[in-house]
């Protein structure tokens, strides 16, 4: 039977799909990483508070990245090159969410507007990872090989999206909310197109891969569809609300190390 589990278990169990999928998952870290460096560099003097918690941010998705690229280096393997329809942040740049590169590699420092942008594409990517990794340590928290690293980072994506909620509501309190509603949904619907392509890029490399069956192939494709449609129906709104999170100031202090991984 067909399951989150068992896929996960199939992949984990099989290098070369592990390979590819520590690779990707490693790469989107290390871009996110760069972005929140550059960002953080670029803060307003206006808003000088954000800039050391989106250092923290950046220092994070640096450590995940290591984090990713330790475990391939524990089973003996080395990163892939990342498929380019299966590269999630590559896609959302190119759909135009977020700050593009182009901007942050200028030197003049970003307005209000654009740190709304950094803090609204953020909201709706950390939903995603909060919840994939989420359901990564339900399945796998206690496995020996990935359960630390999956708790781990978790635990940071928690605190990434309370951050994005609690910097957000200081932004609506200032005047911005209507503009924050907006962009807030117009990424969110290009991210479940996105993350609807990605998964169907990541589902045909993996059934190469393990050489699934055209009938599980089949129902995969199809469960990524059904996806996309109840998240394109309804789903999409759990990443433009707004709440205070319990954590409180979650990116206030330096980030954690990784001992044993990076």
């Amino acid at each position: 039977m067909l399951s989150a589990k068992s896929l996960f278990q199939e992949i984990l169990d099989h290098d070369e799909s592990y390979r590819l999928f520590c690779s990707i998952a490693a790469g989107g870290e290390s871009q996110g990483g760069w972005e929140n460096g550059r960002i953080s560099a670029l803060v307003p003097p206006e808003l000088g508070h954000l800039a050391p918690r989106v250092a923290r941010h950046g220092a994070d998705e640096d450590k995940h990245g290591r984090i990713f690229r330790a475990l391939l280096k524990k089973r003996g393997l080395t990163p892939v090159p990342v498929p380019a329809a299966t590269d999630y942040t590559m896609l959302l740049e190119r759909r135009g969410i977020g700050l593009a590169h182009e901007r942050l590699r200028a030197k003049r420092p970003l307005t209000e507007r654009d740190v709304i942008t950094y803090l609204a594409h953020s909201r709706v990517t950390e939903q995603r990872a909060a919840e994939q990794m989420a359901m990564l340590v339900r399945y796998f928290g206690d496995h020996p090989e990935v359960g630390r690293a999956v708790r781990m980072i978790s635990d940071d994506e928690d605190s990434h999206l309370a951050y994005c909620h609690e910097e957000l509501l200081r932004l609506a309190r200032a005047g911005h909310g209507r503009t924050i509603q907006r962009v807030l949904r117009e990424y969110a619907l290009a991210e479940i197109r996105v993350y609807r392509d990605v998964g169907l890029a990541v589902t045909a490399h993996m059934g190469r891969l393990l050489g699934w069956s055209r009938t599980t192939s089949a129902a995969l494709t199809a469960g990524v569809h059904m996806m996309y449609a109840w998240e394109r129906a309804a789903g999409w709104r759990r990443m433009v609300s707004l709440k205070m999170p319990e954590r409180l100031d979650a990116l206030g202090g330096p980030a954690l190390p990784a001992p044993g991984f990076a």
